[in-house]
């Protein structure tokens, strides 16, 4: 029985990492991904964003899903994208695509592994994830240290497009930390579930970095057919 219990959570857990722009890449969803990629590159005329930060209030609101498919949607434009688990508490990208978390972003910034050991490739053509490597203690202090600043120099030599996941701004200060470093940052919020109080604070923690707040992402808004609405806005 609890052998069963444990297939069943498996299976649950699978499905859930699937993204859905490349299981459906036809689908009403798939094509939401693709019109907010759009809808970043115009709000962008005047720069070339090179660096973008996703992240949510609080956590289970879909941030990591939402950067892992636009991560998708612009490999799939021809980019050469890096897809970057800046979720030192409680990373995920290793799972979404089945790669190993042993080496990762902690250790390129401590120094104990280069920048091509690291990073891994995926089945998906020009998209390479890192993923987040061993939790370390300090996660605030690797994020705003002198050693990001050179990881995202060489990134940027490599790399069209640099997408970041990162934890909840209002759990902690890394997502703030980070944004400082980042061309424009992404507010994602889940509908029915993300107060409003909650995304108007994130947003205001967000504004006092030096970032641009390029918009939000309202995801889990389900429409008469079911099927799930993904919406871009401009602040």
């Amino acid at each position: 029985m609890l052998f069963k219990k444990k297939q069943k959570k498996m299976l649950r857990d699978n499905n859930k990492r699937k993204l859905v722009t490349i299981s459906s890449p036809k689908s009403p969803v798939s094509e939401q991904y693709r019109t907010v990629r759009t809808n970043i590159q115009f709000s962008s005329v005047d720069q070339d964003l090179r660096s973008i930060l996703v992240t949510s209030a609080g956590p289970g609101e879909g941030k990591s899903t939402t950067v892992s498919n636009l991560a998708v949607v612009f490999a799939n434009q021809g980019k050469r994208v890096l897809l970057v688990d800046a979720d030192l508490r409680k990373p995920t990208a290793h799972y979404t695509f089945d790669v190993n978390n042993i080496t990762g972003l902690t250790n390129i910034l401590t120094k104990s592994a280069t920048f091509d050991k690291a990073v891994s490739s995926t089945r998906e053509p020009n998209l390479y994830v890192l993923t987040s490597g061993p939790v370390p203690p300090n996660p605030a202090e690797l994020l705003g240290s002198k050693a990001m600043e050179e990881f995202l120099v060489q990134a940027y030599k490599e790399y069209d497009l640099v997408l970041f996941d990162t934890p909840p701004v209002l759990a902690v200060a890394d997502a703030q930390i980070l944004a400082n470093q980042c061309d424009g940052t992404i507010l994602v919020a889940r509908s029915g579930e993300t107060e409003i109080d909650q995304a108007v604070k994130a947003r205001e923690l967000l504004n006092t970095t030096k970032s641009k707040l390029l918009g939000a992402v309202l995801n889990n808004k389900k429409l008469e057919s079911s099927q799930y609405y993904y919406y871009y806005g401009q602040k």
